[in-house]
C-alpha cells in the first residue's frame, strides 16, 4: 500500500482561469453535467442521477425507493455526473465505458455530447465521502469511445469505499486499459491520513505519456503513462450490494475545477 509521501508536491494548478469550473451553487451546469450514470447501457428511469443542492456543494444520493442501474447488475443503485454522452444506436455494443462483462448492449441510444472531454489536461475534486454502509464515492475519466473501440482507457482519480473511512482512509487510484491495448492496468491502494468524510481535494494532472494523482496537494501516484485520447469526467456514488441502513445515503461534491492541456 502505497502512502502519502510529504515531500512529494504537486505541480501547481496553471496561470490561468480553469477552463471548467462548478461549485455547485445552483445545482450542477447542464453545460458541463449530464446527472446519468451512462444512460445508454440502461433505461433513463434508472440512470438518472439523486441530488440536493446544499450550502457547501451538491449532495448526491441513493434514495430508498431508487432502482438498481440495470437489473442485471443488481443489487447496484448509483446517482452519477459525467461531462458527456456517447453511444451508438439501440442493440449495438457501441459506447462509453464498456466496463462490464456481461455483453452490455444499449438500450437508450444517446447523443454524442462532449461537454468537456480533454486529451490531457488537469482536473481537481474537492468531495466529502461517505461511511453509509455498502457505498463507494469514486471519480474517473473515462474514455469517450466515439471515435475508436480502444481508446477506452481510464485514470481512476479516486474509488473510496465507506468501510475503508475511519481517523485514516484507504482509498484505489490509478490507471485502468479496460479496450485499450496501449495501456497496462496499474491500479494501487493508498492510505490517507485523516478521514475522507470531511472535505478534501483530489488532484489528476495527464498527458504526454504520464499521469499524476494527488491528494490535499500531495503526490500520491506518479504513473509512466496516460489516455491519449478524449476522456469523460464521472463523478458517482454508489451503493453496492443490498439495500439496509438510513435513507438517503449521501456524500457531497463541493467543486470541480479542470484545465484542458498540460
Amino acid at each position: 500500500m502505497d502512502q502519502v509521501n510529504p515531500s512529494a508536491e504537486l505541480p501547481p494548478a496553471p496561470n490561468r482561469a480553469p477552463d471548467v469550473e462548478d461549485d455547485f451553487a445552483t445545482g450542477p451546469n447542464p453545460g458541463l453535467w449530464v446527472p446519468h450514470y451512462l444512460p445508454h447501457w440502461t433505461t433513463p428511469d434508472r440512470s438518472a442521477a439523486r441530488y440536493r443542492e446544499t450550502a457547501s456543494g451538491l449532495e448526491l444520493l441513493v434514495e430508498a425507493d431508487q432502482p438498481d442501474w440495470r437489473p442485471e447488475d443488481a443489487p447496484l443503485r448509483v446517482s452519477n455526473l459525467q461531462t458527456g454522452t456517447y453511444s451508438g444506436p439501440a442493440g449495438s455494443r457501441r459506447g462509453t465505458h464498456r466496463h462490464r462483462t456481461d455483453g452490455l448492449v444499449v438500450r437508450t441510444a444517446t447523443p454524442s455530447r462532449l461537454l468537456w472531454a480533454p486529451s490531457a489536461g488537469r482536473i481537481e475534486l474537492t468531495v466529502s465521502a461517505t461511511r453509509d454502509p455498502g457505498c463507494m464515492l469514486a471519480a474517473w475519466l473515462v474514455g469517450t469511445e466515439q471515435d475508436d473501440a480502444t481508446a477506452a482507457g481510464e485514470i481512476c482519480v479516486f474509488e473510496i469505499d465507506a468501510a475503508a473511512i475511519s481517523a485514516t482512509t484507504t482509498a484505489r487510484t490509478g490507471i485502468k486499459a479496460h479496450h485499450d491495448p496501449e495501456l497496462a492496468t496499474d491500479m494501487s491502494e493508498v492510505r490517507l491520513p485523516f478521514d475522507a468524510t470531511t472535505p478534501h481535494t483530489w488532484t489528476a494532472v495527464w498527458g504526454q505519456g504520464e499521469t499524476v494523482i494527488g491528494c490535499q496537494g500531495r503526490v500520491l501516484r506518479h504513473i509512466p503513462q496516460s489516455p491519449d485520447y478524449p476522456l469523460f469526467l464521472m463523478v458517482d456514488l454508489f451503493e453496492i450490494g443490498p439495500p439496509g441502513g438510513h435513507y438517503p445515503k449521501a456524500a457531497v461534491v463541493h467543486r470541480v475545477r479542470g484545465w484542458t492541456g498540460r
